[in-house]
């Protein structure tokens, strides 16, 4: 019987702690479950910050910064010249220095989507250089529309970037049909992608106000240009051979009668004073061809050459060779066939130096001589004036983001008549005393 009680209480005892050990054991695992409920909460709350980091971190990829400054000094033969240096120097003065350009520019590339706006800051105060959208097509990723201000789509020089550039200042030719660069209006491009059979060409055109980039525009009618270009690598030869053939069509609105233009058998303007020139429209015309080639020389380093012509029609004032826009003023217009060129050359000697020779002509009216200028009975003048341009330079590249540059400009005008009297007429007897050494340092990030 003792026995038996015995082994009744072992048995009481047994499910006792039997039961403790079940009740324990799902406390237990009640407050794991809780745990892994609480860790995954947490959990799914570090993967939304992480997706959310993930989205800002990948806009932020899509945006590129970059900016360069040029900071120069720059002394001239004379005081107070006129000069397409840099600007014109003030009176009186013959040296100066400058901060040329102070470029900032915001790019957001979606990949078929880009926006883009740069700003220019220099001591002359803040301007806009940039500022457009372009969208292009999804399928065959070849045409691509652009709206807004950008570099107008006409040869070279005019979108070869400032910051790349060897010689400070682009020639006078550009400088004078295509001041500031840029322009208000439309693009269209077509860029064939690499793998392409027509990859090796391209196709930009443009339809622009033709006043400069601040839309004041002065006649109803729209700028056309454009230019066909193609490119020839051959890599084998370590050989590249670029260019274009560009094409100008405007018009400019007179708000004068009277309309000035060259009589080829005097050499001497004649004016029509029609009234239907008041308010009449005169063709701006240019027709250009370029050409770059780059050779990697062996031993010294990459040779290129690069030239550009430019002709055409260029309707202006008496005093100024700029195209025509004179405002309310009532100026009358001024009709001349002009003719410019230039040929670049630069020699890269190792990674860090560039040799520099650059020569320019700009002649603004092809129908004149200078020995016609100044000519007693003629209204030619200062405007009517051929230049050329003699640039020599050298490039030290200090590291990956610093170039100091060290350049000559030696500027020839063409002589007008002895005979001339008129005193505005009388300094350009000789060649005039504008050469310009710059000396500058660019930064470039």
């Amino acid at each position: 019987m003792r026995t038996a009680s015995l082994a009744f209480c072992l048995l009481l005892v047994s499910t006792g702690l039997s039961a403790q050990e079940t009740a324990s054991r799902d406390t237990a695992l009640a407050k794991l479950a809780e745990r892994i409920e609480e860790l995954q909460g947490q959990l799914d709350g570090l993967n939304e910050s992480y997706l959310e980091s993930k989205t800002t971190v990948d806009g932020l990829k899509k945006i590129k910064i970059t900016g360069y400054i040029q900071s120069q000094f720059q002394t001239a033969d004379g005081d107070g010249i006129a000069s397409f240096a840099g600007g014109n120097f003030p009176a009186g003065v013959h040296s100066r220095f400058q901060l040329r350009r102070g470029r900032v520019k915001v790019n957001y590339d979606n990949d078929i989507t880009q926006y883009v706006l740069q700003i220019d800051v220099t001591q002359n105060g803040v301007g806009i250089k940039d500022a457009y959208a372009s969208i292009k097509e999804p399928w065959l990723k070849t045409f691509s529309f652009t709206g807004g201000i950008f570099d107008r789509p006409f040869g070279f020089e005019i979108s070869y970037s400032s910051s790349s550039r060897e010689t400070p200042e682009r020639s006078r030719l550009f400088q004078t049909l295509f001041p500031g660069e840029r322009e208000l209006g439309a693009k269209l491009e077509i860029t064939p992608p690499e793998g392409s059979p027509l990859s090796i060409f391209n196709v930009k055109f443009g339809v622009l106000n033709g006043v400069l980039n601040t839309a004041n525009e002065n006649d109803n009618y729209k700028d056309l240009l454009g230019r066909a270009g193609f490119q020839l690598p051959f890599t084998e030869q370590n050989l590249a051979i670029d260019g274009g053939v560009s094409v100008y069509s405007g018009k400019v609105r007179s708000n004068s009668r009277a309309s000035y233009s060259i009589n080829t058998g005097t050499k001497n303007y004649a004016v029509d004073s029609a009234v239907t020139n008041l308010g009449g429209y005169f063709d701006r015309s240019y027709l250009g061809a370029d050409v770059q080639v780059y050779y990697d020389l062996p031993v010294l380093g990459g040779l290129s050459l690069r030239g550009e012509f430019i002709s055409g029609k260029q309707p202006g004032t008496s005093a100024s060779g700029q195209f025509y826009n004179p405002g309310t003023t009532v100026t009358p217009i001024y009709n001349r066939n002009f003719a410019g060129w230039y040929i670049n050359c630069v020699q890269n000697i190792g990674l860090q130096h560039q040799f520099v020779l650059k020569y320019d002509e700009y002649d603004p009216n092809t129908d004149v001589e200078g020995a016609d200028v100044g000519v007693a009975g003629k209204s030619l003048n200062a405007t009517d004036v051929k230049y050329s341009t003699l640039g020599i330079g050298w490039i030290y590249h200090w590291d990956a983001n610093v170039k100091l540059v060290l350049y000559y400009d030696m500027v020839s005008n063409e002589k007008v008549n002895a005979s001339a009297t008129t005193a505005s007429l009388l300094p350009f007897k000789e060649d005039l005393k504008d050469n310009v050494l710059t000396v500058r340092m660019q930064y470039k990030f």
